[in-house]
């Protein structure tokens, strides 16, 4: 009833790219990629210079396109973490156990061609990318660097023998009503106490060997204490500066340094651009641009993308400064809501919420199983 087709070449990529558009049409909560950002993400992204990855497409008797899979094999998680996994992403289907099961045993059966024991996701080639299944929040918009995905997904990983690895959870906070008296009190008096200061983050952007800076302590913080972390390679971060850094702006991010200038720790956030990605269609042209462009200064919604700090800096209450310097500029640019970045549920970074008005976003989940 259902055959596989491996993509090869580039009409069968944009058509494994597409599929998700029709699949969501009718879904007010989906958020689609730009479609060029997709291209690049599957062909030409630094990270593939060392993973492997295949492409599969699932397709009924009639030819069409009814699910699609990605399996990536990324060696530096392996010999980090002493595992030999495949990751698995790009994931959608219809709700047919049938074609779930074609899908994950064709990236199965070529992870275990490749000596993998293990297949885990939906995950991304690096930590950055999307990942986490989609569980609770299903009446929400993601933030554009996140996962949308029917509710049934869930029950079709779980029936081919997938089991729970880890959740992450996002909170959504109110955002104009400023910082809680005690958080208040507690960020000014370590801010004090270790004599930090705020970074100018455009003058920042402008000095490329403290931008550098940045993205080690981005590396520091999050190896050994965040799951799953790969730290960047210095070809994947010098993508990351081109890429990313032009839309960090004082505006809404706050970079903290400790007394000699050193960037300490940080919080990055973002104007929500979902909806506009849902206006532009996957399409920068003809108006995609110009909707994406308009989100870029509408602080109304505002998403909380990455935080951290040194590890020299964790454990003494640093992340309430720059979550007060964040609430802050909230306030002056007229942010009504935030939406947390995704925190796995171990981590006791999440309790900083506990000061915050919030309430549960979405919870998204990682499976995992043993290849047999």
């Amino acid at each position: 009833m259902y055959t596989l087709l491996e993509v090869n070449g580039r009409k069968d990529l944009m058509r494994f790219i597409k599929f998700p558009d029709e699949l969501y049409r009718n879904c007010p909560q989906y958020v689609p990629a730009l479609h060029s950002d997709q291209v690049k993400s599957l062909t030409k992204v630094s990270t593939l210079s060392y993973c492997k990855s295949r492409l599969w497409l699932a397709l009924d008797g009639d030819g069409k396109v009814v699910g699609r899979i990605c399996a990536a094999i990324n060696p530096r998680y392996n010999e980090l973490y002493k595992v030999r996994r495949v990751r698995f992403g790009w994931f959608d289907v219809i709700d047919d156990y049938e074609v779930a099961k074609l899908l994950f045993g064709a990236a199965e059966a070529w992870a275990k061609e490749q000596g993998m024991t293990e297949i885990h996701g939906p995950l991304y080639y690096n930590t950055l990318g999307k990942q986490g299944m989609l569980v609770e929040g299903f009446e929400n918009i993601p933030p554009f660097n996140c996962i949308y995905n029917f509710a049934y997904y869930n029950r079709l990983v779980e029936q081919y023998g997938f089991e729970k690895e880890c959740d992450w959870l996002q909170y959504e906070m109110v955002a104009n009503h400023g910082v809680p008296a005690k958080a208040r009190r507690v960020s000014e008096l370590v801010q004090q106490r270790y004599k930090l200061q705020f970074a100018d983050i455009d003058a920042l952007k402008k000095d490329h060997a403290k931008v550098r800076e940045f993205f080690d302590v981005y590396n520091r913080s999050f190896y050994g204490r965040v799951h799953n972390f790969i730290p960047f390679t210095d070809e994947e971060i010098e993508e990351e500066i081109k890429e990313v850094m032009p839309f960090i702006s004082d505006k809404t991010s706050s970079i903290v340094l400790d007394e000699n200038g050193n960037v300490a720790a940080f919080g990055i956030a973002f104007p929500s651009i979902s909806k506009a990605l849902q206006k532009a269609k996957g399409r920068l042209f003809p108006f995609g641009w110009f909707h994406i462009l308009r989100a870029k200064h509408d602080y109304e919604v505002c998403d909380l993308m990455l935080n951290g700090a040194a590890p020299e800096w964790q454990g003494k209450g640093i992340s309430a400064v720059y979550y007060r310097d964040i609430a802050d500029k909230a306030l002056k640019v007229g942010a009504r809501r935030g939406i947390s970045n995704p925190q796995i549920e171990s981590n006791t970074a999440v309790n900083i919420w506990n000061d915050y008005e919030r309430e549960p976003y979405m919870r998204r989940r990682c499976y995992i199983k043993k290849i047999d």
